[in-house]
């Protein structure tokens, strides 16, 4: 095997997504095969799994290697009526259309379509809906390869629920096993100007209108939330049109995109045109870049029960914030047992941001946002954030034996990198 086929200089490694991480790999392994996985891992460390690049944070980046999955061949097998196994580099958008060619379906997809499988399960990464878990809750087993080989992890094994929310820090990911259920239907509705005190005062209820529910606002008015976009199974009860008309809000006439004044084009069918769920669950079509990069994005996950004062927080916040803000968008997610995820042990709230591109502006201000939250949120692992590392370890309940588990499958520290070290992950 030719080392020119196999690697790439660091030269050509270049940025993430949003251009504002800087690859300080010294060369990247783009394997197109099973064997020249095990070439790649065989190289000196640090090695990196490296996904679709979406990540803001240098929680991907490494002064090793870095291991590019999306060369590999795709894998979309039918294991049993409710699982299929995919290829770790497969982008969520083309796996799903290819579930619904099989009459199949996943229970919940993030805003877009554009993110890689293993790359947003190893992050936490997920979408809106009170009762659906983030996309890592998908995965029923996965298959981990490192310097010593392979190995597969299955849902009621021990380490599991350490092992799939893990950081890159356990080795790559080569395949997982993900629940699927039949094909369903969705219908979008986008409703305008809900009242934020009515918002508040009702929230559990507003949260539960559809599926898949996010309150977007730019926070120029704090007073009223710009959208409410609700997401519904077709063939369950729709919203609640008597909270709707509590909360003011007037259905949107003409198809919206969560930046009010931004062309809709990118986005999924609404005005309650049902189709397949692959194609209303994300907010963003697979077929268009749904921005050019030109943005940065922070998100801190409270406990439900902290969710309400976690607003309010920001809205006391909007005059500093709403300069530099594209859109805020809330969005809920349930509990479960992995341990790196923020709604681990009980179901969460997302206060996300999507930033104008002024990174020294952002991160003066996140502090100051940081500091307004509950002492319960937890930044998400692939956004931006300034908390301090020995904070987020204190929010992190399972941190430590995450830590163990990481020293007894990576003894040698080949996957880690200065993220991991910061948090407490030696190299």
């Amino acid at each position: 095997m030719a080392l020119s086929r196999l690697y790439d200089v660091a030269m050509s490694i270049g940025t993430n997504w949003a251009g504002n991480v800087s690859y300080s790999a010294r060369a990247v392994a783009r394997p197109r095969s099973r064997d020249e996985l095990v070439s790649a891992l065989a190289t000196p460390g640090p090695l990196r799994p490296l996904g679709s690049r979406h990540s803001f944070s240098a929680i991907a980046d490494t002064d090793g290697t870095l291991i590019d999955l999306a060369e590999m061949p795709v894998v979309i097998d039918q294991v049993s009526p409710g699982a299929v196994r995919v290829s770790a580099g497969l982008r969520y958008g083309e796996l799903g259309a290819e579930l619904q060619r099989r009459g199949l379906a996943l229970a919940n997809l993030a805003s877009l379509p554009h993110i890689s499988v293993a790359g947003a399960v190893s992050t936490g990464t997920h979408g809106s809906g009170d009762a659906i878990g983030s996309l890592a809750t998908a995965v029923r087993a996965i298959t981990l390869a490192g310097p010593e080989g392979e190995r597969v992890l299955r849902r009621g094994d021990p380490d599991f629920p350490g092992a799939i929310v893990s950081l890159g820090a356990l080795g790559v990911i080569v395949e997982l096993e993900l629940d699927v259920e039949p094909a369903y239907d969705v219908a979008q509705t986008v409703h305008e100007g809900p009242a934020w005190d009515a918002v508040l005062a009702e929230f559990d209820r507003v949260t539960a209108l559809g599926t898949s529910v996010s309150i977007f606002s730019r926070w120029t008015d704090r007073d009223r939330a710009d959208q409410l976009w609700v997401k519904n199974r077709v063939g369950e009860p729709g919203p609640d049109r008597d909270l709707l008309a509590r909360l003011g809000a007037t259905a949107a006439t003409v198809p919206r995109h969560p930046i009010l004044g931004v062309s809709a084009e990118a986005c999924t069918p609404q005005l309650g045109e049902a189709g397949p769920w692959h194609e209303r669950l994300p907010h963003f079509r697979l077929a268009f870049t749904p921005s050019a990069g030109e943005e940065l994005q922070s998100e801190y996950l409270v406990p439900r029960r902290d969710a309400v004062r976690a607003i309010e927080a920001v809205r006391a916040l909007a005059d500093r914030i709403a300069p530099l803000l594209l859109v805020n968008e809330i969005r809920t997610v349930a509990a479960d047992d992995l341990w790196l995820s923020s709604s681990y042990g009980e179901p969460a709230v997302g206060v996300h941001f999507t930033w104008r591109r002024d990174q020294p502006a952002v991160e003066a201000l996140l502090p100051v946002i940081e500091e307004a939250l509950p002492d319960t949120a937890r930044p998400h692992w692939g956004k931006l954030a300034t908390l301090a590392p020995a904070e987020i370890r204190r929010r992190t309940p399972r941190w430590g034996d995450f830590v163990t588990l990481a020293d007894r499958m990576d003894p040698s520290g080949r996957f880690r990198n200065a993220s991991l070290e910061r948090l407490g992950l030696a190299r």
